[in-house]
């Protein structure tokens, strides 16, 4: 399966499409830029500033608009991306941002952390609860990054990107905390990338693209592999979403980061391909 380049290069670093069903648009991230930018215009993406770096992280409200992950703390936007407020911070080190995460089916939203220059063990999760008090749920992380629920909720999946693993936990929904974890996936030496963002289909699949790989892995259940996108142009495909008015449509990000002037001029393009499994409609944040 071969995904098509629907963009022109619109980000530095790409990362964290999110479908917005209210306003039936597709939404990404400009990482370090400190925007998210509204794909409702493919020709003329519509570009909204964060006021700092975005945490790959984007996701509804349950009662409007968006809750956004920044450097270092969380934030709450209306549907237009006008600031409502900014919560406590929560990473007080400026070495270490925020880094990716998703909601739990009862509403509580995650975001991991990283250190800027990548320290082992230097970054940790984080659970925002609906009334905007905000606890660790997870520590001792490298690079976190995607995060997805069953369909449900009793298992949570988890990349942290050095491990080279998607990761399972047993979820207890009555206080968001995660138990018994085991690897589900393994990649070989004979894959190229390592995992980055991840999301989930209404059969359970999980679709994980490969930092390094210019590709998106959908493994089933059980964590056997069963597709393989290739992104072409590309080697840091970086997330992805499903989207549209069905869900049918898997959206890719990339990214420039890393890359030499010159390098790959498609990196910063949105990808896309209908894949013939539908997405599963994402958690909102109860908040």
């Amino acid at each position: 399966m071969r995904a098509e380049q629907i963009t022109a290069p619109i980000t530095w670093h790409g990362e964290g499409p999110c479908w917005d069903p209210a306003g039936r648009r597709m939404l990404v991230v400009d990482m370090m830029a400190g925007a998210v930018v509204d794909l409702s215009s493919l020709e003329s993406p519509r570009r909204h500033d964060i006021g700092s770096p975005v945490a790959a992280v984007v996701r509804p409200r349950a009662r409007g608009g968006f809750v956004v992950a920044t450097e270092h703390a969380f934030a709450l936007f209306d549907e237009d991306f006008a600031l409502e407020r900014r919560l406590p911070e929560v990473v007080d080190d400026g070495g270490i941002r925020l880094n990716e995460g998703g909601c739990d089916p009862r509403g509580r939203f995650y975001c991991g952390s990283m250190a800027y220059d990548e320290t082992p063990g230097a970054g940790s999760v984080y659970r925002l609860e609906p009334d905007g008090s905000v606890s660790t749920a997870l520590e001792g992380v490298t690079i976190s990054n995607g995060l997805q629920w069953s369909h449900d909720g009793a298992l949570a999946y988890y990349i942290d990107t050095p491990t080279r693993r998607v990761d399972v936990f047993d979820f207890d929904g009555s206080d968001g905390s995660f138990h018994n974890r085991r690897p589900l996936v393994e990649l070989g030496d004979d894959v190229a990338g390592a995992p980055d963002g991840m999301t989930i289909d209404a059969e359970g699949g999980l679709w994980v693209a490969l930092w390094g790989g210019g590709a998106v892995r959908r493994y089933d259940a059980e964590g056997k592999l069963t597709e393989v996108v290739d992104v072409p142009g590309v080697s840091h495909t970086s997330a992805a979403a499903f989207g549209g008015a069905d869900l049918d449509t898997l959206y890719i990000t990339s990214s420039r980061q890393h890359l030499p002037d010159g390098a790959e001029p498609q990196a910063g393009a949105v990808f896309a391909v209908q894949p013939g499994v539908r997405g599963a409609a994402l958690n909102a944040f109860a908040g």
